[in-house]
């Protein structure tokens, strides 16, 4: 594992922890989960997520994800419409799941997550390293 793998992978442990109330079981596997998310080359990290939300008619959901304000709710039927069963499936094969399992955890999750690594309320410009060092940053300072 690289360094970045391995910085994305604290980041993401610590946003999940953070989510998860500190449940390492829960919040180990909800960092795999979330990290192999970021981190498929077809989606094109968060800003890829974005952009497929934004494609599929969700831009205003995604959008309140990272905006200051109340996160809007998603269902799992959105998130598999939005993801696609390519990268759903990995991941479900990844955690020893079904592709409806993953769907409905990530329409639970992904939410917080975003709003975490969006704390200014905009889309970071960058990689997702620099984005999960401003991220380390704001869970210092706490």
């Amino acid at each position: 594992m690289g360094l970045f793998d391995s910085i994305a992978g604290q980041v993401v442990q610590q946003a999940t922890s953070a989510l998860s109330g500190g449940n390492s079981t829960d919040g180990n596997n909800m960092m795999q989960m979330l990290t192999g998310l970021l981190n498929n080359p077809e989606l094109g990290g968060i800003s890829g997520l974005v952009s497929a939300f934004q494609k599929n008619g969700l831009g205003d959901t995604v959008a309140s994800w990272i905006s200051n304000n109340t996160n809007l709710p998603i269902s799992a039927e959105q998130i598999q419409s939005v993801l696609g069963q390519g990268p759903l499936q990995d991941l479900a094969s990844k955690m020893g799941l079904s592709t409806g399992d993953v769907a409905s955890t990530l329409s639970e999750q992904l939410p917080g997550l975003v709003d975490q690594l969006t704390p200014d309320g905009q889309l970071p410009s960058g990689d997702l390293m620099s984005q999960g060092m401003g991220l380390l940053k704001g869970f210092m300072k706490s």
